[in-house]
This record gives structure tokens, C-alpha cells and sequence, in this order.
């Protein structure tokens, strides 16, 4: 069971997650009918696997069934007591979550673990982030011979994939590039004073390779809901959109990563605050559409970069990994029977 950036945005994904991952899997455990269970919570999902023992070979497949709906429900209501979802989450919570089963699980998780299923194809921080959950589980008991099997088996076979195509190889995200760009621009170390805005997939990129260089970093997004929830799971400290502007003369450094289809950023919106600056600002602008226009360049100490400035680099990164899946594909297609015959052998 699983909420992704795929089917949230990535702001509201804090509203699912759980702030003790450990203490989540131990009150699914309490679930009558659940054995096992690891989580797997990162900037860009939050995961659910469970066992459940309603598998009762002499039981009417009717009531077998009925026994796993009654199992499934409890694991949705419980989810909901541990979170910080709202009622108008939870109204939409059914629409929102993907539940898999059997050999969909086997498949979801070998895509996901393999680097098929994430922000950055092929990037290894997911594979690492599955290793984790794991180990974590395994150490405070919440899972058990099925789960360890299962993590354990899909973790090798992800290895052997990665290293047989190649897939994590040199892979870079587009916020590898464009703190790169910027830290060759202008330099960015920790005195720097950094603002991100945005609360999307881009932005996001951005934030996870600033966290990775221990860079701080303020974020700012049309609500300051949307900025905390972005904060709460990905980094950062929200900040109020329409204050981060006009306080914009105290920031070095500007990434600009939104889906807004107009000019956030104009010279007539920043004049009065950048005119009397006396530091230089550098502002990147990764948007799809442009959300900064270039008429800001005429104010004094301003640089302006844009995404087209490191489109190629990144493109050829994006798609060589492309390149690489159909090859990553075929594997899986081969292992998953082999996986899934193992797993039965398991259950019997």
C-alpha cells in the first residue's frame, strides 16, 4: 500500500507520513491478522508492506477474503490515526492510495529498488533507502521471514541489475546540475543565504542536493502550507511567499522551481527591494515555463541563469538512463517468476 509523488504532490506527501516510522510498523503489527510489516518513508513516497495471516488454506475463498477487506480497512484506518491527514484527505484517502498484491508486489518493489520508479532513473539513493527500511525492521523485530526474504531477495537482484546495465552510472538529477552551476557561478557554501521556490518535483531536486552538501536553505511556495509540508519531508525552512520577496535583497542565492504559467519574478515586483542592494544575488531559474523574467537583469549585482543553461547536460544524463530501462525491464520480466515461485515455497 503506497502514496508516491506520482499521485500527490510532493508538499501534501507529509500529511501521510509518520513522524516515528518504527513506532507506525509496531500499530500495524497490532492489527489482528497482520505479522509483518516495514515501511519505507523518503521525500518522495511513503510505503506500506505488510503480511497478513488471513491465508487459511481450509477457509472458503469468500471468507478468506472477506477476513483480508477486514484487514485491509484497519491498515487504512490506522494509517489515518498516525498521520496528520485532514478530512478532506481522508475522504479522498481510497482514491489517493495504490494497493498491490501477490506477484504486483514483487513487481513494484524490484521497479522500485532496480531505479525505475523514482525522481531521477537509475539514482541509487532509493536502492540505499529500501536497504535501510529493512535493517531498521529487522532490528526492531517488525518484520519477519516472509518481508526478509522478499527485501532480501529484490535487493540482490536490484544489485546485480545496477551492475549488469549500468543504470546508476554517472547518474546526476536536475538539482545536481543546477546547485553545480550555481556553486561555479557564484559559490555556494554555508554562509551563502539560499532561498528555493517551489514545492514540486524540480524543486525537490534541488533541495535533496542542498541537503546532501549541507547547504540551509528557506523555502517559499504560493501557501506556506504547501512550504511546510514541503519542509516537513523533504528540507528546508518555509517561509511566507509574498515575505520572501520583498525580503528577496537578503538572499545570495535564488532557485527558482515552480509550474506557475506566468512571471513570478519581474523587475517591477523587485525593483524597490533590489535597487539599493549592494551584494550581488544570483537567481537560477529551472522552471517549466520560465517563471523569471529577464527584464531583472537591468537592476544592479543581479545574474540571471536559466534552465536552457544546463538542459544539455541534463538531457543527455536523462537519456542515457533511458536508454538503459527496456534492458533493466527484461531482467525483471526473467526474475519475477523465479521470485515469485521462491515466495510461494515460503508460504507452503
Amino acid at each position: 500500500m503506497r502514496v508516491t509523488f506520482k499521485n500527490v504532490p510532493i508538499y501534501s506527501l507529509s500529511k501521510f507520513a509518520f513522524k516515528d516510522v518504527g513506532a507506525a510498523c509496531e500499530e500495524f503489527k497490532k492489527i489482528p491478522g497482520v505479522d509483518e510489516c516495514i515501511i519505507i518513508q523518503t521525500a518522495s513516497r511513503v510505503e506500506i508492506f505488510i503480511v497478513s495471516n488471513m491465508e487459511d488454506e481450509d477457509s472458503p475463498d469468500a471468507r478468506r477474503n472477506e477476513a483480508k477487506g477486514l484487514v485491509l480497512n484497519q491498515v487504512k484506518d490506522t494509517w489515518v490515526s498516525l498521520s496528520a491527514l485532514e478530512q478532506i484527505d481522508i475522504d479522498h484517502f481510497d482514491q489517493t492510495i495504490e494497493v498491490y498484491k501477490g506477484n504486483d508486489v514483487y513487481l513494484h518493489l524490484l521497479r522500485l529498488a532496480a531505479g525505475l520508479d523514482s525522481f531521477v532513473i537509475g539514482k541509487r539513493e532509493v536502492y540505499d533507502e529500501i536497504t535501510q527500511s529493512l535493517e531498521k525492521a529487522k532490528q526492531a523485530g517488525t518484520s519477519g521471514k516472509t518481508l526478509n526474504k522478499l527485501f532480501d531477495s529484490v535487493i540482490r537482484l536490484a544489485r546485480k541489475m545496477r551492475d549488469a546495465t549500468g543504470i546508476e552510472k554517472d547518474v546526476i538529477s536536475l538539482g545536481d546540475v543546477a546547485v553545480k552551476l550555481v556553486d561555479e557561478k557564484a559559490g555556494l557554501d554555508a554562509k551563502k543565504k539560499v532561498l528555493l521556490l517551489g514545492t514540486g518535483e524540480a524543486a525537490a531536486q534541488v533541495a535533496k542536493t542542498l541537503n546532501k552538501k549541507e547547504i540551509a536553505y528557506d523555502v517559499a511556495s504560493r501557501t506556506i502550507d504547501r512550504a511546510t509540508g514541503f519542509s516537513t519531508i523533504v528540507g528546508g525552512t518555509p517561509v511566507n511567499f509574498e515575505d520572501a520577496l520583498a525580503g528577496l535583497d537578503k538572499y545570495d542565492i535564488v532557485f527558482v522551481a515552480t509550474t506557475a504559467d506566468y512571471f513570478i519574478i519581474t523587475h517591477e515586483r523587485i525593483r524597490l527591494v533590489m535597487e539599493e542592494k549592494k551584494k550581488g544575488t544570483l537567481i537560477m531559474d529551472i522552471s517549466e515555463p520560465r517563471a523569471v523574467n529577464e527584464d531583472i537583469t537591468s537592476l544592479p549585482g543581479i545574474k540571471l541563469l536559466f534552465r536552457d543553461q544546463i538542459a544539455e547536460i541534463y538531457d543527455e544524463s536523462v537519456k542515457a538512463r533511458k536508454g538503459i530501462v527496456p534492458a533493466v525491464e527484461k531482467i525483471i520480466e526473467k526474475e519475477l517468476p523465479v521470485l515469485s515461485i521462491r515466495m510461494q515455497k515460503l508460504e507452503n
